[in-house]
């Protein structure tokens, strides 16, 4: 199938709570009738929904899914869905002014959440029997769960743009209460079969349930894959996100907001260092498949809709520049041997337990008898790594530190001396360097510090790679 030419658009959590900005301005603004099509626009969730569903991003506090999983009987998970209903009728009902659109919301809620309780409910009867595991579909009820939340921002933001006299068209992908088993292709062929980007706009949800199980592949980056499989299918001119802030040189309540610089044009090489640390442009699988099917990505702040944003696509730099400086807190795994020197193996130990216990890792180093693996998890996880190790090399000592990397990233680092130059302005900020490395390929230079320094050190860094220059468009936009 051809499409005309389009956009496809993502809107994330944080932002949809504030969609009813959005559809003054960066949704309809002063656009004609044919300007406001041309465009898909697929959302996440009403912020802090999904926490409610699964669990709290940052603290980890239960939602419905993490209590469900560890119910002992008290059935605390209903209390929790109850709670999910709530704060969706709070986010529609500030969305909605009509007395009609907020009952059609209120009736969409209320089947979906009875319609989750009471299969939740009748799974929970079906394992009671010995011959069914609620651990082998703990997956299913994670990603039926999740679906919950991006229909409900898709359904009442089609509600609140037809309002406004928008063709918006609702189009959802979670699979409710659908028989037949799609893979991610042909869910999105199937629901945009007959769809008009002329004269419609569809409002898609981030969730697409498939064969392929996307929360088993990419957890809560799903919806970022389903966005730019849609790209990719539609053969989009660009795929867009909307994010809360603008892709700066670094964050800027660090290094203040007159010296960050938006990074305007890079390339999918910075985007894939940034995922590595932590700061996504866009989940690197979503980035795989734009890349392949070449299609460029936009990142703009969502706020500032006049602003082109930042373009990233295959471009190389027209010439060498540091452009962006960012931290992640990481665990420093080593392993030293002393016999370790001409043996092989050890490597491949040490990998195979990463993997076991499903701790990614950021960096790593070697040297003769040591090898260093950063990690990013949980302290608890990678004692069970050292666990492992100890065991196969009973004579290697394993020890564990919590750091910082700190990396210089930028589309061609070549030539500019930023590697002595950053351990000369962190040594004259008083900076302990514990490692240091830069890669051949020169996009990205990685500088590893105690993580009560690490704030420090991209003030520093970006001190004295990027300097102060000014931004007011990024003070405009915050």
């Amino acid at each position: 199938m051809t499409f005309p030419k389009h956009t496809v658009e993502k809107i994330g959590g944080t932002s949809m709570s504030r969609i009813n900005e959005l559809r003054d301005t960066l949704i309809i603004g002063d656009r004609t009738a044919e300007e406001l099509f041309h465009r898909i626009f697929v959302v996440s969730a009403f912020g802090g929904i999904t926490n409610l569903l699964l669990e709290h991003k940052k603290t980890g506090d239960p939602g419905v899914y993490a209590l469900f999983a560890n119910d002992d009987n008290d059935h605390s998970w209903l209390d929790a869905l109850t709670r999910v209903g709530a704060a969706m009728a709070e986010q529609h009902n500030a969305v909605l002014h009509n007395s009609a659109d907020r009952t059609l919301a209120e009736n969409f809620v209320r089947d979906r959440i009875e319609g989750a309780r009471n299969c939740l409910f009748d799974l929970r009867r079906l394992c009671s029997y010995g011959h069914f595991r609620l651990s082998n579909q703990m997956m299913i009820v994670r990603e039926l769960l999740s679906g919950l939340g991006e229909a409900h921002s898709a359904y009442v933001t089609t509600l609140m743009l037809k309002r406004a006299g928008v063709n918006a068209r609702f189009i959802d992908l979670s699979g409710w209460r659908d028989e037949t088993e799609w893979s991610l292709q042909e869910r999105i062929a199937g629901a945009f079969k007959d769809v008009d980007l002329t004269s419609e706009l569809p409002i898609v949800t981030g969730y697409a349930q498939c064969r392929e199980g996307l929360m088993r592949e990419y957890d809560r980056g799903y919806s970022e894959v389903t966005f730019s499989n849609i790209a990719a299918y539609t053969g989009a001119e660009e795929a867009i996100i909307h994010k809360e802030f603008h892709l700066s040189s670094a964050d800027p309540a660090l290094v203040g907001i007159d010296s960050v610089r938006k990074l305007g044009h890079t390339n999918y090489d910075v985007a894939d260092q940034l995922s590595n640390m932590g700061m996504e442009a866009i989940h690197p699988n979503a980035a795989k498949t734009l890349r392949q099917s070449q299609v460029a990505l936009r990142v703009t702040n969502a706020f500032d809709p006049s602003d082109p944003g930042t373009l990233i696509d295959e471009q190389p730099a027209d010439s060498s520049a540091v452009e962006i400086i960012t931290g992640l807190n990481v665990v420093a795994l080593e392993l030293f041997e002393p016999d370790m020197v001409g043996v092989k193996g050890y490597d491949a130990e040490v990998l195979a337990s990463l993997k076991r216990h499903k701790v990614r890792i950021a960096s790593k180093t070697s040297n003769a008898n040591a090898i260093t693996h950063y990690v990013e998890a949980p302290l608890k996880t990678v004692r069970r790594v050292v666990s492992d190790l100890e065991a196969i090399f009973p004579s290697a000592q394993v020890s564990i530190r919590n750091v910082s990397i700190v990396s210089v990233i930028g589309r061609d680092l070549t030539g500019l001396n930023a590697f002595s130059k950053g351990l000369v302005a962190l040594e004259k900020a008083g900076i302990d360097v514990l490692a240091a490395q830069q890669s051949p390929r020169n996009v990205d230079i990685q500088f590893v510090v105690p993580q009560d320094a690490a704030d420090s050190t991209v003030v520093a860094l970006h001190k004295a790679l990027i300097g102060g220059a000014k931004a007011n468009h990024l003070k405009k936009a915050a």
